[in-house]
């Protein structure tokens, strides 16, 4: 007998997902790539299709034809027409507008000639539009390249880009065959894959989009593979000067660039070579609140760059946004582990950086040994009637950080460590004084935003190699940190709802262990408070992903430690 399907589609464009049906992989696998989640209770999820979900799918190649025959076979209703019309109609959407380049300039092109006349006659063009041509096309001027694309999508018409790039300086970028360490190096078949649908054969059908992988799965290679297509002067930014070092150690491990080519434009260098690694912090850096320009934004025009990389794209600033839509000639490369953005600036991330071009099924890595097997674990800890007082007669907006500091955390802390005495284990906080107080206690080495650079990468070379096998990070441990062998994190405290903080420090324990253990992910929660429920909401994103998150109670922890069977991992490691 056929299980009834786990879908129920509704006239609003939301999709309800009953998890525990026997198709429930085939739906996490495909439903994400043109919906997005709403809700995550334990049984039904709440998934909704907007404009945007669709206009993604359609980058990445998926068809009407492929989501309506998944909907109606796996929807246990028949579908609403306008759902239908709406899915059909979005889709359509993607592409009826290109922008190309003519003699004349940057040209705006559709096969529906009608909407075409309409905008060019419309307040949403009016400030870009040089001339009307004879043969329909609209010419525009090209220093607003960005701001057309940010228009035109408001208005919701998805422009396709093929107005082409500069090639940039070129530069002779080459990958090793064998890292420095003498091991063999090949980028993974997803790799390349990934970095080829971005490139699309140096045609300009490629050349900007955001690849979407997990932390650990490689998006620093995905980088060097593109680089290696691109062959011409990179400009690289990434979230902090850690950050900065690691993509050096990278590149001079994994590539043929001599060391002398990098170079490093933070606030302790400020070198400018063929390739160039920098910050966001740098690049918005201001000798005054309120002063503009940025101090360093010369940079983006420093050089004749063939293609700037975003690392973390979904943490880009708003002025670097600003200054990338004047960047729309040179090719772009974001690389996420989430397109989810906090600011819900994600329709700016798909006009200026471009379209997600990448995106594969989390659970898929897993399944191939590419990323850890990862247990997510919930733990709501009670407060006591003193703490409960003072948590109920304070202003809502202050119930948060007091729920998220309740000392009970501690002793639960310490059950979890014990519990994991072998295992090499991230404790990540929100508030200084909560985790200034549990290193203090625990006696572990503390990394805050205070800590200088090299002591940062002193204690997390020491950890590496196991001589720290407790470390207390602050949010700067959200990204950017390489800990291959990390099998624990314990999350004290966070940032409200961020769906996109989750995913990161859930990141920092996935890449695989040279001896296949699986990594656990420990939330600490305050239970029946705001954090509790703040805690539902940062869980979307990876419960989108596959992941399921075991609610217990302190007490039930010994028997969270059972680990499923240990599995032999891939013979190279992964390296974000």
């Amino acid at each position: 007998m056929n299980p009834a399907p786990p879908l129920w589609v509704q006239s609003d464009r939301t999709v309800l997902f009953e998890v525990d049906n026997p198709q429930a992989e085939e739906v996490q696998a495909f439903l994400p790539r043109f919906a997005e989640l709403e809700k995550s209770p334990e049984r039904f999820h709440t998934y909704r299709i907007t404009p945007l979900s669709l206009w993604n799918a359609a980058a990445v190649g998926v068809t009407v034809d492929a989501i309506l025959e998944f909907l109606t076979r796996l929807s246990r209703e028949a579908l609403p027409d306008n759902v239908v019309h709406d899915i059909r109609d979005f889709l359509r959407r993607y592409g009826l507008l290109r922008l190309e380049r003519g003699d004349e300039g940057l040209l705006l092109r559709s096969d529906d000639a009608e909407l075409l006349e309409d905008l060019s006659h419309s307040s949403v063009l009016e400030p870009f539009l040089e001339e009307r041509r004879d043969d329909g096309t609209l010419r525009l001027n090209d220093a607003c390249r960005g701001e057309v694309k940010q228009a035109l999508l408001r208005v919701g018409y998805p422009v396709e880009d093929l107005a082409g790039y500069t090639p940039g300086a070129p530069y002779d970028f080459a990958l090793r065959d064998q890292t420095r360490s003498g091991q063999p190096f090949a980028p993974r078949s997803y790799q390349e894959q990934s970095a080829e649908l971005f490139y699309a054969g140096g045609s300009e059908r490629g050349g900007s989009g955001v690849v979407v992988l997990p932390c650990g799965a490689g998006k620093t290679i995905v980088a060097m593979t593109v680089m290696n297509r691109v062959r011409a002067e990179t400009l690289i930014l990434t979230t902090n000067t850690v950050a900065v070092r690691q993509w050096r150690q990278e590149l001079l491990d994994k590539s043929l660039v001599p060391e002398e080519d990098i170079g490093e434009y933070t606030g302790a260098r400020k070198e400018i070579k063929p390739i160039t690694i920098s910050t966001y912090q740098i690049m918005t850096h201001r000798r005054k609140k309120g002063d503009t320009p940025f101090t360093h934004f010369g940079l983006f025009d420093a050089k004749d760059w063939g293609l700037i990389v975003y690392d973390e794209v979904h943490l880009l600033p708003a002025p670097v946004f600003r200054a990338t839509a004047d960047l729309q000639a040179r090719r772009r490369l974001g690389l996420t582990a989430t397109l989810v953005r906090e600011d819900q600036r994600e329709e700016d991330v798909f006009s200026l950086i471009g379209p997600k071009r990448f995106d594969m099924p989390w659970k898929d890595l897993e399944r191939q040994g590419w990323i850890a097997t990862a247990r997510c674990v919930e733990v709501r800890v009670p407060m006591n009637r003193e703490q409960r007082m003072t948590y109920l007669s304070l202003p809502a907006r202050d119930r948060f950080r007091i729920a998220s500091e309740n000392p009970d955390k501690l002793p639960v802390l310490e059950k979890i460590l014990h519990v994991h005495q072998e295992d090499l284990v991230l404790i990540i906080g929100q508030y200084l004084d909560q985790i200034e107080e549990m290193a203090r206690h625990l006696e572990a080495p503390l990394i805050t935003g205070k800590t200088p650079v090299k002591e940062r990468q002193d204690l997390y070379r020491r950890f590496r190699e196991g001589d720290v096998r407790v470390l207390v990070v602050s949010k700067v441990g959200n990204f950017a940190i390489d800990l291959p062998d990390a099998t624990v994190a314990i999350q004290v405290s966070g940032t409200f709802g961020s769906r996109q903080e989750e995913a990161q420090r859930l990141g920092r324990i996935l890449r695989p262990k040279k001896n296949g253990a699986p990594a656990t992910f420990y939330s600490v929660v305050s239970r029946d408070t705001k954090e509790e429920e703040y805690a539902q909401k940062r869980q979307r994103f990876l419960t989108e992903r596959g992941y399921s998150y075991h609610i217990c109670e302190p007490s039930e922890l010994d028997r969270e430690s059972r680990k499923p069977p240990r599995r032999e991992a891939p013979d190279d490691e992964a390296t974000e």
